[in-house]
């Protein structure tokens, strides 16, 4: 009985050596396997406001984020001149960067080969008008506040 006691943890040492023979990765190994999983280009949480935070469902959350942005920056702008200045523009796009710590930051697109107006005017009365803009929660990636960017085409009314 000794001897099958014997041979039994000869076998069984043998055996747990092979599960010890596996080469542990290193964390860096893990992290950059784990950093290549993440798709970059796509958030988990569009940036939002508090008026939009109710909403459950995450497209609509991001159409009302959209159009109050829209609406906001079209009701500023169109107190100001700029329609009068400029009336051959009806609409103008506006990239939009909101940062990790809720700033925001609003700058004029213009086509490549616009020449007939002032680039840097439109921009000086853009950057006049968006002020005082309500606190926008920036965007989520993996539970962390992120930079995103959009354009937003901006309709101007003569009115």
């Amino acid at each position: 009985m000794k001897k099958y006691w014997f041979s039994f943890f000869i076998i069984a040492a043998m055996t747990s050596c092979q599960f010890s023979d596996k080469k542990v990765k290193s964390e860096e190994e893990l992290l950059q396997k784990e950093l290549k999983k993440i798709d970059w280009k796509k958030v988990d949480a569009f940036p939002t406001i508090d008026a939009c935070e109710a909403i459950t469902d995450e497209t609509q959350r991001r159409q009302c984020f959209f159009e109050y942005l829209t609406q906001t920056i079209q009701e500023k702008l169109n107190v100001d001149t700029l329609a009068i200045l400029y009336p051959e523009i009806d609409t103008i796009a506006v990239k939009v960067t909101v940062f990790p710590n809720a700033t925001i930051k609003f700058e004029p697109q213009f086509p490549k080969d616009s020449v007939a107006y002032d680039k840097v005017k439109i921009d000086s009365i853009l950057h006049s008008r968006l002020v005082d803009f309500p606190k926008i929660n920036p965007a989520i990636k993996r539970g962390v506040p992120v930079k995103t960017q959009f354009v937003l085409p901006v309709i101007l009314n003569v009115e």
